[in-house]
């Protein structure tokens, strides 16, 4: 088991060093996927902030959709996620998959975000 865990923090630490390589000051999109819910949020490193966030577990979100789990609910917080970017003047991140692969909810939640305006 902790070979796994170690493999995993290996390939996150892999993501971020080569998104903070290229991000030139542009705030970081992050996602944690876990079984049941998925998870979104905007983070400015400079300053270790969290800027703007969204959660298949807030109420609106949690009486709108049947579960979390599903790429129908990452896309919907995807565009949640860039809506409220936008409010906060936020158009241009990176976007930080984690130690996840570019595939089914992670991928859903960034074309829900690229959808809602956010560019990355």
């Amino acid at each position: 088991m902790q070979k796994d865990n170690q493999a995993v923090e290996r390939r996150k630490a892999r993501v971020r060093r080569a998104i903070r390589a290229r991000a030139y000051g542009k705030p970081r999109l992050s996602v944690f996927r876990s079984s049941k819910q998925i998870y979104a949020q905007i983070i400015d490193d400079e300053h270790g902030a969290t800027l703007v966030a969204a959660s298949s577990l807030e109420k609106d979100q949690r009486s709108a959709l049947k579960t979390g789990a599903t790429v129908d609910a990452a896309r919907v917080i995807g565009k949640l996620i860039a809506q409220r970017a936008a409010e906060k003047g936020i158009k241009d991140v990176v976007f930080d998959r984690g130690a996840y692969i570019y595939h089914g909810r992670v991928k859903a939640l960034a074309e829900g975000a690229r959808e809602g305006g956010l560019n990355f």
